[in-house]
């Protein structure tokens, strides 16, 4: 059987859906397919079920990617507030977290379920568990799947990344790029846990479950955020956001007291600088618990045991505290990445349409494409911003 449309969206997640539904509001004939059994997979378990769905801070500054300016055109035409305005008139309840990011109150299946019915809405036909297994073009795209063909002037791939594969990710996003002789830059696991040395994890991994609000710091980027210690190294928000600026060898730096807090002095050990004051473990312990979780505190003095209490000492080890180091032996990759750095060579794409410059008719949007957010909603808000966009020109 054979289908035309004047467009067809290759993937149902955030930035196909919010593609097909700009596509649709102009009159034009839209067809959906997704390889898995349903749409949306990844907004159902995003923000723990409840879907960070934006973040009222977005900037080009939030984005990883080759090109550092490439994602300001498509995130101040469709800004977080466009988004808002879909979810309010929808009736679905939300709420903002720290640093600017929202959530719905009850569940991400809300917002799966608006996307779906705005696509119902605009006349767009989503198909899901269709495999495309070949992509040719003579005057227009042909996308062949089992025994049905699909036809179109126009073709937006929305496939995604590598993260999450028992989700269905696949690497067919990419490989249709370089079908088309566009150049991609090698897709890595972004937010992801680091995992560390066999040497490191036998220092720390027996404290998993703890955690602590720390800066981590690689890459020229840092982030003041809760590192947590699991079986096979470290996790939390931290880590994640600084994972997508590591790279293989390199160093990551934690401040494990951060700033100033309020009640205490301005340096962890300066009670201990006091005349008169007591200087040994019990009191090196005590000012490390005043920042620390106790697991934590006992820890970090067993690595780093002062041999002597002399202020040159007390300088040191509140250096060590604040300059700790080490080389993760690797990620946790795509299998537990909730995104893929790296993708579509935004050079090969227009910023303003997500058009390829050199193959009229076909765009990218979404992860396929080498830009990435930070944690915190930044990753939904260029699915909707870039989808957007190629929707409007296509």
């Amino acid at each position: 059987m054979k289908y035309h449309s004047d467009v067809v969206v290759l993937g149902a997640g955030a930035a196909g859906l919010m593609c097909a539904i700009a596509a649709g509001r102009h009159g034009r004939s839209v067809t959906v397919l997704e390889r898995s059994p349903r749409a949306g997979q990844k907004i159902l378990i995003s923000g723990g079920g409840r879907c960070n769905f934006t973040n009222r801070e977005c900037r080009a500054e939030n984005y990883l990617s080759a090109n550092p300016h490439f994602a300001k055109s498509a995130l101040a035409r469709y800004a977080p507030q466009d988004f808002l305005a879909m979810v309010e008139r929808h009736g679905i309840r939300w709420h903002e977290k720290k640093l600017g990011q929202l959530f719905c109150d009850r569940s991400a299946q809300e917002i799966l379920s608006m996307l779906e019915d705005e696509c119902v809405r605009a006349g767009v036909r989503v198909k899901c568990g269709v495999e495309v297994k070949e992509v040719t073009r003579e005057e227009s795209f042909t996308l062949s799947a089992g025994s049905d063909d699909y036809v179109s002037e126009k073709l937006v791939v929305a496939t995604g990344g590598l993260s999450i594969p028992k989700m269905g990710a696949t690497a067919f996003g990419y490989e249709l790029a370089r079908q088309f002789g566009l150049k991609v830059i090698e897709p890595r696991p972004a937010l992801v846990a680091l995992v560390l040395t066999q040497e490191d994890a036998r220092r720390w991994c027996d404290l998993a479950g703890v955690s602590a609000e720390v800066e981590a710091s690689c890459g020229g980027r840092s982030f003041r955020e809760k590192l947590l210690i699991t079986h096979h190294g470290f996790s939390g928000p931290a880590m994640l956001q600084i994972s997508s600026y590591w790279r293989s060898g390199e160093r990551v730096r934690i401040d494990w007291a951060p700033g100033i807090v309020a009640d205490l002095p301005k340096l962890v050990f300066s009670p201990m600088l006091d005349s008169g004051a007591r200087r040994d473990s019990t009191a090196a312990l005590a000012c490390l618990r005043a920042v620390l979780p106790v697991r934590l505190a006992e820890r970090w003095l067993e690595l780093n045991p002062m041999r002597r209490w002399t202020n040159a000492a007390l300088e040191e080890a509140e250096r060590a505290l604040h300059e700790f180091e080490f080389v993760p032996a690797g990620t946790e990759g795509f299998g537990k990445a909730e995104v893929t750095a790296g993708g579509v060579d935004t050079n090969e794409l227009s910023s303003k349409t997500m058009e390829a410059k050199r193959v009229r008719g076909l765009y990218f949007v979404g992860e396929v494409v080498d830009v990435t957010g930070w944690l915190g909603g930044y990753n939904f808000q260029w699915a909707w911003a870039s989808g957007w966009c190629a929707g409007e020109a296509v």
